[in-house]
């Protein structure tokens, strides 16, 4: 799709009310890939690349909170849906809430439900120092050292990730770094933590606009990238929330512990539809099975 004049790639599966799975930084719709399955048999999912990661293009534009959430808007636009819900994991999450408090300004797109998979809050104090000072001068260059030059430590920033190195997926490691092919993905990251402290303190002034949005919160204990210790201040400016939690789980509790995510994910989305669902939230991890690629 042609999102503010640059092409975005996305995945669609399955059938049913639509739903909107936002990746965190440096991932993109392969991150759903244990999920778009067991969620197919439920509901239409789009997993959209956001522009300047995975496989879409990279163009030097604003990649701040508000922008991504404004293009996400669009892309909802582009596909015509007048009410979804939207799920949105690590930074992921951050743009989801900009999106939802956007779309209660404007009164539509409508946000039936929103998903949080340990996203992005102000009241996480780590990254507070880490993320701008990889915004400036020098912290980018070392960064870009770090991240371009010694590809030999992915496998240990990747494996910091889960609390568990036994259930890392096979593909995971493969599969975040494939999209490095393309030029551009790290000045894309750079720009986003360049505004990281401006973006948390305005996405702790909207987040009393949310409080009417049914809510479930999703947090691994041993989260080491947004600390599980946020989860309960980031709660209430949701009232009623649906807590899940994940013990022993770190960052990426899609993929650590798949089958439970989507059991509690399906669950989530089954109240108050009218029924639930029968699929199997235990299907394999599958880039082939039940979705397209759309370009």
């Amino acid at each position: 799709m042609d999102v503010d004049g640059a092409r975005m790639r996305y995945l669609r599966a399955g059938s049913g009310p639509p739903i909107v799975l936002l990746h965190g930084l440096l991932g993109y719709s392969f991150s759903w890939r244990c999920v778009l399955p067991a969620l197919a048999p439920l509901r239409t999912c789009y997993a959209p690349d956001m522009l300047g990661a995975g496989f879409s293009e990279r163009p030097k534009t604003d990649h701040s909170m508000r922008a991504t959430a404004l293009r996400l808007l669009k892309f909802a636009e582009g596909l015509k849906l007048d009410s979804f819900d939207l799920l949105g994991t690590s930074r992921g999450g951050a743009v989801a809430m900009s999106a939802a408090a956007e779309c209660v300004k404007r009164g539509k797109p409508h946000i039936r439900r929103l998903i949080l998979v340990a996203p992005v809050n102000p009241y996480s104090p780590h990254g507070r120092w880490l993320a701008p000072f990889a915004g400036t001068f020098v912290g980018s260059a070392m960064v870009r050292a770090v991240l371009e030059r010694v590809p030999s430590l992915y496998p240990y920033w990747h494996g910091r990730m889960f609390a568990d190195p036994k259930k890392i997926p096979s593909d995971s490691l493969e599969g975040y770094k494939a999209p490095i092919v393309m030029p551009g993905l790290f000045e894309h990251a750079l720009s986003i933590v360049g505004t990281w402290s401006a973006d948390l303190r305005e996405l702790e002034a909207l987040l009393p606009a949310l409080a009417s949005i049914p809510t479930m919160l999703m947090w691994g204990t041993k989260d080491p990238a947004v600390y599980f210790s946020s989860m309960e201040s980031l709660a209430r400016h949701f009232p009623g929330a649906e807590k899940v939690v994940f013990h022993g789980v770190g960052h990426l509790p899609y993929e650590e512990c798949a089958e439970e995510f989507n059991r509690a994910l399906i669950d989530f989305l089954a109240k108050g539809s009218g029924a639930r669902d029968q699929g199997s939230a235990s299907e394999h991890c599958s880039l082939t099975r039940g979705f397209s690629e759309n370009r």
